[in-house]
């Protein structure tokens, strides 16, 4: 996997950078087949925003949260990237096994 990490309007400082780093690893934790992912992290006013666009075998995934707190917006956001990769998963399993279950040849009683 791998991971990219810019800031617009905020330096990323190795804790910073060392923090994406270890919320990620969850997502790899969860699902394999992760290619890259490209974190932003923002700085508006007041609002703290992160934002992740990963990208998996046959599909992108972007998310995007903002907060008072940078770190709290990291962890919102691993959360609900974590959350859409296991639907994606789900969703891709199910459509192996269904295809497997419609190449079954079943034996007719009669």
């Amino acid at each position: 996997m791998n991971l990219i990490l810019t800031g617009n309007h905020v330096e990323i400082t190795p804790a910073l950078r060392d923090y994406v780093n270890s919320k990620m690893d969850k997502i790899s934790r969860h699902f394999d087949h992760v290619i890259d992912v490209n974190v932003i992290l923002s700085v508006e006013k007041h609002q703290q925003k992160a934002e992740a666009n990963v990208h998996l075998r046959g599909k992108d995934i972007f998310v995007e949260v903002e907060n008072s707190d940078m770190y709290s917006s990291i962890d919102s956001l691993v959360d609900k990237l974590d959350r859409q990769i296991l639907k994606y998963k789900e969703k891709n399993m199910e459509r192996r096994n269904h295809e497997a279950l419609k190449n079954q040849e079943f034996d007719n009683p009669e």
